[in-house]
């Protein structure tokens, strides 16, 4: 089976959003072919959850809520994003702004 790479896959749910009447933006590129993919997901700039693609112990991807508890703390979340991306220079930053992004990212998932 082909793996999808990882701009390939930032592509279609920059697409994929735009097409849903939100906003996505690539916040930093990473890895073309295999970086990390977060997602800072924001219903009309209110801050959500953040969503991180992640290897599967059973296998295949499962996205994760990762970071702060509280997606309010604007502080927290920035810190957390600065420290992933330090530790990671490979991993991809995505801004998805739209009504239940986290659904949009699930149904996403289904297709990589």
């Amino acid at each position: 089976m082909t793996r999808l790479t990882s701009r390939f896959l930032v592509d279609l749910l920059l697409r994929r959003t735009d097409a849903a009447g939100g906003f996505a933006a690539v916040l930093a590129a990473g890895d073309d072919r295999a970086g990390v993919i977060l997602i800072q997901c924001r219903d009309r700039g209110t801050p959500g959850p953040l969503l991180e693609r992640r290897f599967a112990a059973a296998g295949g991807y499962a996205w994760e809520a990762v970071g702060p508890d509280g997606p309010a703390d604007s502080e927290a979340r920035a810190a957390y994003v600065d420290r992933r991306r330090k530790a990671d220079p490979d991993l991809w930053i995505v801004e998805l702004d739209i009504a239940d992004a986290p659904r949009l990212v699930a149904e996403w998932g289904l297709l990589a």
